[in-house]
């Protein structure tokens, strides 16, 4: 059982790790999230709750300042500048783009990174194993084939599935590289439907509509974002939705096969403990992933599209 650290403990700790640079001795932490949605805020409180499990509470021995980038690349890149220019102790990046954006400004920092599917290929790290680099942190990667295979249970009669992303994410492009073998394995065709900025949302998945059975998304953030446009379309043509994550089907997806974010942000408060108590580096410390998966469907979006969801789901 880990043992509990005093208050003097706590700001030794701090002293170690920043020099006790700050007048107040507390430890700071930048927190940059990419944009608003459901598992990205889950992420984030995950991350605040593990860290006052272990002692660790904002406005008493560390000082969380979080800042939200709105979708905004250029935003990321204000962001990170402020929090180097602050000295921040520690830096959290919600969703690759976020992290990037911080990783590309500082090479000093300890930077934990969260709601990123592979760190490796977006060169966060050079190997999740061993990263290396001052970067290390959770990886969101869900289970895409057993998503598609979700979806063919759902949807037995579908042929052709269309498959949704942004173009820029290279999370996106990850998964929906690994759901296009998952759909030619379940004997599915697909068809790709690429957004560069939310206002394409709508008029893509329309263009969509009548060319295919079913929609799925992996957990891309600019989708997660306008999920809202995308059930618009899809289940007015009572068309099913599959999602990378639980928040989305809440938006209006039909379902997801996937991890909880919350869950992930405690995962990754765990690794910061480590970082802060000088246990560990970002150099040695593995990406870590979630073993565990959820299924999770919305109701009211599959009687909406005349779905049934069977019992042993």
């Amino acid at each position: 059982m880990k043992k509990l650290l005093t208050a003097a403990a706590l700001l030794t700790a701090a002293c170690i790790l920043t020099g006790c640079n700050k007048k107040d001795g507390k430890i700071r932490i930048g927190v940059i999230q990419l944009v608003e949605h459901p598992a990205l805020d889950k992420s984030y409180q995950g991350f605040v709750d593990g860290l006052a499990e272990a002692g660790y509470k904002d406005g008493e021995n560390i000082v969380i300042d979080y800042q939200n980038a709105q979708a905004e690349q250029a935003n990321c890149v204000t962001i990170a500048n402020k929090f180097i220019n602050d000295r921040d102790d520690l830096i959290f990046a919600i969703a690759t783009p976020a992290a990037q954006a911080v990783a590309n400004l500082t090479k000093k920092i300890p930077i934990l990174v969260t709601a990123v599917t592979d760190p490796e290929t977006a060169k966060l790290v050079k190997s999740n194993k061993k990263p290396e680099t001052n970067v290390t942190g959770t990886s969101d990667l869900t289970p895409v084939a057993a998503q598609i295979s979700l979806l063919k249970k759902l949807v037995p009669t579908a042929e052709t599935v269309g498959l949704l992303y942004c173009s820029s994410e290279a999370n996106s492009i990850f998964q929906i590289n690994i759901a296009k073998e998952a759909c030619l394995a379940n004997g599915l065709a697909f068809l790709e439907g690429s957004v560069s900025n939310s206002n394409e949302i709508q008029q893509v998945t329309q263009s969509l509509v009548g060319k295919v059975d079913a929609f799925y998304i992996p957990t891309d953030n600019m989708l997660a974002a306008g999920l809202a446009n995308v059930a618009m379309v899809a289940n007015n043509a009572k068309l099913p939705t599959i999602c990378g994550e639980d928040g989305m089907v809440v938006s209006g997806g039909l379902a997801t096969y996937g991890i909880n974010y919350y869950e992930l942000g405690k995962l990754t408060a765990k690794q910061a403990v480590k970082i802060i108590e000088k246990e560990a580096t970002p150099a040695t410390m593995p990406i870590e992933y979630l073993e565990k998966f959820d299924f999770t469907y919305n109701k009211d979006t599959a009687a909406a599209i005349g779905i049934e969801i069977p019992d042993n789901l």
